[in-house]
């Protein structure tokens, strides 16, 4: 691993420094044994993506894991660059219910940011940070198998139940975790952008939690982490919630007190955890090292939500 890798010591720093990095490595020390050897989806976007500064510091985080065995797979998102791509190509978007209709032009944007683009700025961060990354969509060796996402809305004088067509946005039906099994016996890190590939070939844009939740399940990962622009989950009263079961985080749901876009962050948790997952966490990416809080603390850095 190259010396960027490491944990370095200030020469010039007082030996009360010195004392306080070797506390905390040592405090560490039974997290990193946990995940050593185990796998960990990372979910990576919002603000936490968008940031120059906090995104060398997840390649950094990244890097770090590898470095005590642990197998991370990060998966991206990109929206504001693709909306930001197809206002300067001129390619109006129709939206139903707030979701954007993908038709080929769409897909064809979003294909060209999510896999060209954003994809290799992480690999080249994580490179740089002294990683050995390599880029792949869900087309690589048929890695993500999707179907299109059928989705219905809630007439509001009607009251029925109506379906709605979002072109070509679909959802994995199969993840070809062979693509992936070989680099957990490597120091390669997969990235990966949220493309699927159709039954007859066709390109579909999937939602990119939905596509870490689906590899974190197939992969029978031991975290999946999702970095999100909120502190995560919080209470009646705004206040974070540190820890939930399954059962506590559906009957959340049930009461409105987990509401908005942070429902299908939570359904995607628990989907993956229904999987196999042991646990999954909603971080707050915009705090530096989120990660390493998170995995390597006590007190983490999120919602961490388990199985019964």
């Amino acid at each position: 691993m190259a010396d960027e890798a490491k944990v370095k010591f200030d020469a010039e720093a007082p030996p009360e420094a010195w004392l306080k990095q070797a506390k905390t490595l040592s405090e560490a020390l039974p997290y990193m044994r946990r995940y050593a050897d185990e796998t960990l989806v990372i979910k990576f976007g919002g603000n936490a993506m968008g940031d120059p500064e906090l995104a060398k510091l997840f390649a950094r985080d990244i890097v770090l894991l590898r470095q005590v065995s642990a197998n991370p797979i990060v998966v991206h998102g990109g929206g504001p660059q693709i909306a930001a791509m197809l206002d300067k190509l001129k390619i109006e978007s129709e939206f139903i219910q707030g979701l954007r209709v993908t038709d080929q032009a769409t897909v064809d944007v979003v294909e060209m940011v999510l896999a060209g683009s954003i994809n290799k700025e992480i690999v080249t961060e994580i490179n740089a940070a002294g990683g050995f990354a390599i880029g792949l969509s869900g087309k690589d060796g048929n890695l993500i198998l999707a179907e299109k996402l059928h989705r219905t809305v809630k007439d509001p004088d009607s009251n029925i139940e109506q379906v709605i067509d979002l072109g070509l946005v679909g959802e994995p039906k199969f993840i070809t975790t062979h693509v992936l099994d070989n680099f957990e016996t490597s120091d390669i890190t997969p990235v990966i952008a949220p493309i699927g590939l159709g039954p007859n070939g066709e390109t579909y844009n999937i939602n990119a939690d939905t596509a870490a939740g689906a590899i974190a399940g197939a992969m029978d990962a031991k975290r999946l982490l999702m970095l999100t622009d909120v502190k995560g989950v919080l209470d009646e009263n705004g206040e974070l919630i540190a820890r939930m079961s399954a059962t506590q985080a559906r009957d959340l749901i049930k009461k409105g007190t987990i509401k908005g876009g942070m429902i299908p962050k939570v359904e995607t948790c628990l989907n993956a955890i229904d999987q196999g997952v042991e646990a999954a966490v909603i971080i707050d990416g915009r705090i530096p090292h989120a990660l390493l809080l998170e995995l390597f603390t006590k007190h983490g850095a999120g919602t961490l939500i388990t199985g019964e």
